[in-house]
């Protein structure tokens, strides 16, 4: 149990991202609750953010920091090594922090202390229609199962990511921090924090405006290697597989097979690929408010979401389960696009 006031040290590795760093910047600078210094860590960026953190240093406690690149796990453990806080913050730069962050963490931290949290994400008024889609697909129930943080998620079994999670210095000096794994070490470091004996929780009023991939094709290469990150979690941490993890690699099978069934009998086979299409539509328009065209673009997100994750997985679980290969990435060149 920690005892005393808690001072947050917010840490955001950045690869050639300046105008999103001035995004995230402007709204640290808005926050209602001020117990937090900025830590910007440049790893490797050919187009540097130092302009943008110098505008900002007068309205935020900010430190700049530039290294070698090696990827964004161990950037933002060089980060918590040069931090000063007793909690660290982990931001990615292209999220938007809303106004009230701090004060919703203080609030839950206070009142029931716990050594790891994470928060949700959502889609600032502000997005593309694109990111909008994107940011539907890769929250809804119908495409990640809910375990994202849904609103029936169980709070306690919530895995946070490194796009909005936080954990205490005592975490950080007993596990070391980030891994070694250059896809899904958040996942892998959440694991840990759990299997070292710590509570998580996600704290649901904590959420980011996170704008994630600014077209399908990058957007396919995210999840693709989420995929394959998935199996890579399971050889490190067995009991980390669950059946929503499957589910996205049956989608993608099943697509393939009423492809094949297309030649035989399209109506039958177009028929379910038509109804998910529908569904996807209308819980975008109807359920979430958005407007047709981001309903319309939510259908060809969350078949990339689902196809991409489900390749990935299918891949991953073909070389390191069934041939026994190591740990393996795709898409590994220009890592943070």
């Amino acid at each position: 149990m920690f005892l005393g006031d808690i001072f947050f040290s917010v840490i955001i590795p950045v690869f050639n991202r300046p105008d999103e760093v001035e995004e995230l910047l402007a709204s640290l600078s808005n926050q209602k609750c001020k117990n937090f210094e900025t830590i910007i860590v440049e790893d490797g960026s050919n187009i540097p953010c130092e302009q943008i953190v110098e505008k900002y240093k007068k309205e935020i406690a900010i430190s700049y920091f530039v290294k070698p690149n090696s990827g964004p796990g161990d950037t933002r453990n060089f980060g918590a090594k040069q931090a000063k806080g007793n909690y660290f913050v982990f931001f990615d730069s292209d999220c938007i922090i809303p106004e009230n962050y701090f004060c919703e963490v203080n609030k839950v931290l206070q009142t029931d202390f716990v050594e790891a949290y994470g928060g949700a994400d959502a889609a600032h008024h502000s997005f593309t229609p694109v990111q909008k889609a994107i940011s539907y697909a890769m929250t809804s129930f119908f495409t990640t199962g809910g375990i994202r943080g849904g609103k029936t998620f169980n709070p306690k079994k919530f895995h946070p990511r490194s796009f909005n999670m936080g954990f205490s210095r005592e975490v950080f000096e007993l596990t070391k921090g980030f891994g070694t794994m250059r896809f899904g070490e958040d996942i892998d470091m959440s694991l840990r924090i759990k299997e070292a004996g710590f509570r998580t929780t996600l704290i649901k009023n904590a959420f980011v405006y996170h704008k994630r991939r600014t077209d399908f094709w990058k957007f396919f290469k995210q999840v693709h290697n989420s995929g394959i990150a998935r199996i890579n979690l399971y050889k490190r941490h067995s009991k980390s597989l669950k059946i929503v993890h499957f589910l996205p690699a049956f989608f993608t099978l099943g697509l393939f097979l009423l492809l094949i069934a297309l030649f035989f009998v399209p109506i039958l086979a177009l028929s379910p690929v038509f109804l998910f299409s529908l569904l996807i539509f209308f819980d975008a328009l109807l359920i979430k408010k958005n407007t047709f065209e981001v309903a319309y673009l939510a259908i060809q997100a969350s078949f990339v979401q689902l196809i991409g994750y489900g390749t990935g997985f299918l891949k991953g679980f073909w070389r390191r389960i069934i041939l026994r290969k190591p740990e393996f990435h795709s898409f590994t060149r220009n890592f943070y696009k």
